[in-house]
């Protein structure tokens, strides 16, 4: 799946209206209408804050599209927006656009290129990343052992998201989904033994 790289802000004008879109990534309706509700404070003079979202499940694939064109007519700002969401197929992802009406109308047509066009050009700013499912697995080495296999760790196409010293040395290592057998017999091979992985559960990573 994608997502945006970051939060942002992008502001165009087209016949001096002013379209100012909002973008952040959300893992949730509660989290997108919480951003919604935060534009409609920060832009309480808006004519209109029109919205697009997308938001998808990593368990079951499952996929929330919604959209509101919030007073503009019918089928030209929210629905627009969300087509461009869907062609760029992002998801976890909330877009805002608002509206200060300049006085001259855009005409169905004219309006449907605006919306498209700022949250457009604002996801060409922000950037984009891939949300790629991983487990994140825990194993455990004496101390005189450790620091060889942490080289090694680093050096890997595995990713150690933690190093924890105690009694013995405790690494985290996100390994993709789907890869955790290859990662075990990589690890017996670079330790010469059969180590206990303890699997804590799934982790999304955001990569280029």
């Amino acid at each position: 799946m994608r997502v945006i790289a970051r939060d942002g802000e992008h502001e165009i004008e087209i016949q001096r209206s002013r379209f100012l879109c909002t973008v952040a990534r959300v893992t949730s309706v509660d989290e997108a209408n919480a951003v919604i509700a935060r534009v409609r404070r920060a832009g309480p003079n808006a004519n209109h804050h029109c919205v697009a979202l997308r938001i998808g499940d990593p368990e079951t694939g499952a996929l929330t599209a919604r959209s509101n064109d919030d007073g503009e007519p019918s089928g030209t700002a929210g629905v627009p927006m969300l087509e461009v969401l869907t062609r760029r197929e992002l998801t976890d992802v909330v877009a805002v656009v608002s509206r200060w009406f300049g006085g001259i109308k855009l005409g169905a047509g004219g309006l449907v290129r605006a919306y498209s066009s700022v949250l457009s050009e604002t996801l060409d700013v922000l950037g984009e990343l891939r949300r790629v499912r991983h487990r994140e697995l825990l194993l455990a080495l004496p101390h005189d052992r450790a620091g060889r296999l942490e080289n090694q760790l680093r050096n890997s196409p595995y990713r150690l998201r933690g190093v924890e010293y105690g009694s013995d040395v405790t690494f985290t290592v996100a390994v993709q989904e789907g890869a955790v057998e290859e990662f075990e017999a990589w690890l017996a091979e670079q330790v010469g033994d059969t180590l206990d992985v303890l699997d804590a559960g799934p982790c999304d990573l955001y990569l280029p």
